[in-house]
C-alpha cells in the first residue's frame, strides 16, 4: 500500500538514499533539508523526489502518513514541532529502513569501526555476480552499483552497521534497528566522541548488537582486532573470524601487492582455497575481502564464484579513488579520518609501489578527529605510515574550545622531532601551492577527509595541470 512519507533532513546521503529506495517501492515521497545543494539535491531530482528548501510547519501536512527524522534534526525545528503537536506517526531513519525492508529479509549487516563501507559494497557485489540478487543500503557510492543503494529481488539485504545514534529521540546505535541474521564485525576501537564519552560506552553497543542475533544465525569477527574478539563470548549462534593471524578461521597469507591490486592465499579452517585477487591496495582491504568471503560462504557462495567477484570488485568512492593525474602526479582522494585508518591507508600507498614518494595531506574534520583525544595517536600514525611528506590542513571545528580541539601544531613538532618533513598549513589554497610546487612527477598525493576539504582535489588537479 502507498504510503505519503516526508523526510525532514533529506539531504543526507543515508536519508537521500533511503527516500530513493523508498520511492522505487512506490511511496509518494519528499522532504525538506535547509539549503539544499549538489551532489544530493541532483540525485533528488534524478529521482524525482520533491524537496523544500527550508524547513516549514507548514510542509507538515494532514496528508503525510509517515515522517522520517533525520538524526541531525532536534527540537525547535518548526517541522518537527509540528509533527510533534499533530502527532503524526514518526520514526528514525534506521526503524523506517527496518520496517520497510528487513522484516522479510535475510538481513547482513556490516560492522565495525573501519572498513565498513568497503566490505559493505563488496559483500553485495559477491552475492550479486553470484546471481543472488540482493538488496543494498551502503554509506558511500559503490562503483559496482554506480550508487549507494540496489533493490534486488533477492532474499538477502546487505547494510552498512553504523554505530551513530539513530534521532533525537533515540541515542541508540542505528545498527541495533537492523535485525541481524549474518554480523560482521571487523574491528571495534574507540570513536564518535560527540556520542560515546569513553571506549565502555561503545563496547555496551556492540554487546547489545552481537546479543540480537538470532541462535540460527552467524556472527563473522576480525580475529586481529582484540576488542572485536572481545565480543564473541556473548554469541548465541555460530562464529567465524578472519584476519591474518594464525588463528583465524578464514585466513590470508602469501600477501603481494602490485600496482593494479593485491593477491593473497585464502585459507579456510586451514583447508587452502587457493589464491585470489582484489584489485584493492593494503593488508585493511585483504581483510575486507576476507570477510565479504566469510558472509558469501555462509549464504551459500561456492569458492569459485567469489573468486570471480572478488576480481571484478570496482571498489567505492572516496575510498583510495584515484582522482586524476597531472604532470605525471597522482593524486588521491580517501575517507580517513582515524590514526588507524590513515596509517592503513597510507601504509596500502606505499606497498603498491615503494619507491614513490607519497604525500599524506590530512584534514581534521570529523566530530572526533577535531578534538584531542587522538591528539598522540594521529603523530604515531603519521610517523609509522612511511608517508614521506606530511600537510596538515586546520581544525574544521575551530569553535571547539582550545582545551578540547586537537592541536595540529603539536602534531607537526612531534613528527619533526622524530625526523619526518612535516607542516601545517592554514589553508586549502596554501596546500594546493604547496603541493603544486613541489611534487615530482611520479609522486603520489593522498587527501584525506571526510568530508569536501574545499574542494581541494580538483583545485589540485586543475593547478598541476596549468
Amino acid at each position: 500500500m502507498s504510503k505519503r512519507i516526508h523526510f525532514i533532513g533529506i539531504c543526507g546521503t543515508a536519508m537521500a538514499t533511503l527516500a530513493a529506495m523508498l520511492k522505487r517501492r512506490g511511496h509518494d515521497v519528499q522532504g525538506s533539508d535547509h539549503g539544499v545543494y549538489p551532489p544530493m539535491s541532483d540525485f533528488l531530482a534524478r529521482e524525482q523526489i520533491r524537496v523544500f528548501d527550508g524547513y516549514r510547519e507548514e510542509q507538515i501536512s494532514g496528508e503525510l502518513d509517515l515522517v522520517v527524522v533525520g538524526n541531525a534534526i532536534s527540537r525547535g525545528n518548526p517541522e518537527l514541532e509540528a509533527v510533534l503537536d499533530r502527532k503524526t506517526r514518526y520514526v528514525s531513519l534506521p526503524e523506517a529502513i527496518r520496517d520497510e525492508f528487513l522484516w522479510n529479509a535475510r538481513s547482513i549487516v556490516i560492522a565495525g569501526t573501519h572498513g565498513k563501507t568497503s566490505t559493505t559494497a563488496l559483500t553485495a557485489w559477491l552475492l550479486t555476480a553470484a546471481g543472488r540478487d540482493p538488496s543494498l543500503l551502503v554509506g558511500g557510492i559503490a562503483l559496482n552499483f554506480d550508487g549507494s543503494y540496489r533493490m534486488g529481488g533477492g532474499r538477502d539485504f546487505v547494510i552498512e552497521g553504523d554505530e551513530y545514534d539513530s534521532a533525537f529521540f533515540d541515542k541508540t546505535a542505528k545498527f541495533l534497528k537492523y535485525l541481524p541474521d549474518i554480523a560482521v564485525i571487523g574491528n571495534l576501537e574507540y570513536d564518535h566522541a560527540d556520542i560515546y564519552p569513553d571506549m565502555e560506552s561503545l563496547r555496551l553497543a556492540f554487546r547489545r548488537f552481537v546479543n540480537l542475533l538470532p541462535r540460527n544465525g552467524r556472527l563473522i569477527v576480525g580475529a586481529d582486532s582484540a576488542e572485536a574478539m572481545r565480543l564473541v563470548s556473548g554469541a548465541r549462534c555460530d562464529v567465524e573470524t578472519f584476519g591474518l593471524s594464525d588463528a583465524a578461521h578464514w585466513r590470508a597469507d602469501e600477501i603481494r601487492a602490485a600496482p593494479t591490486g593485491t593477491t593473497f592465499q585464502v585459507r579456510h579452517h586451514e583447508e587452502p582455497l587457493g589464491h585470489m585477487t582484489v584489485p584493492l591496495f593494503g593488508e585493511h582491504n585483504v581483510r575486507n575481502a576476507l570477510a565479504a568471503l566469510a558472509v558469501g560462504h555462509a549464504a551459500g557462495l561456492d569458492v569459485a564464484a567469489m573468486r570471480e567477484g572478488l576480481a571484478g570488485f570496482r571498489g567505492v568512492k572516496r575510498r583510495l579513488e584515484l582522482r586524476g593525474i597531472e604532470r605525471g602526479v597522482s593524486v588521491y582522494d580517501d575517507f580517513a579520518h582515524h590514526p588507524t585508518a590513515i596509517l592503513e591507508t597510507v601504509r596500502a600507498i606505499k606497498s603498491a609501489d615503494p619507491a614513490r614518494r607519497v604525500w599524506a595531506v590530512f584534514e581534521p574534520r570529523s566530530a572526533t578527529a577535531c578534538r584531542k583525544v587522538f591528539q598522540a595517536d594521529f603523530a604515531n600514525a603519521f610517523a609509522e605510515s612511511g608517508a614521506d611528506e606530511v600537510i596538515l590542513a586546520a581544525v574544521f571545528r575551530a569553535t571547539l574550545p582550545e582545551a578540547e580541539r586537537l592541536s595540529v601544531d603539536e602534531i607537526v613538532e612531534d613528527l619533526r622531532d622524530r625526523g619526518r618533513h612535516a607542516r601545517a598549513l592554514p589553508d586549502v589554497d596554501a596546500i594546493v601551492t604547496a603541493v603544486a610546487t613541489e611534487a615530482q612527477p611520479g609522486d603520489v598525493v593522498l587527501l584525506m577527509s571526510n568530508g569536501g576539504f574545499g574542494g581541494i582535489h580538483d583545485k589540485l588537479l586543475r593547478r598541476l595541470g596549468g
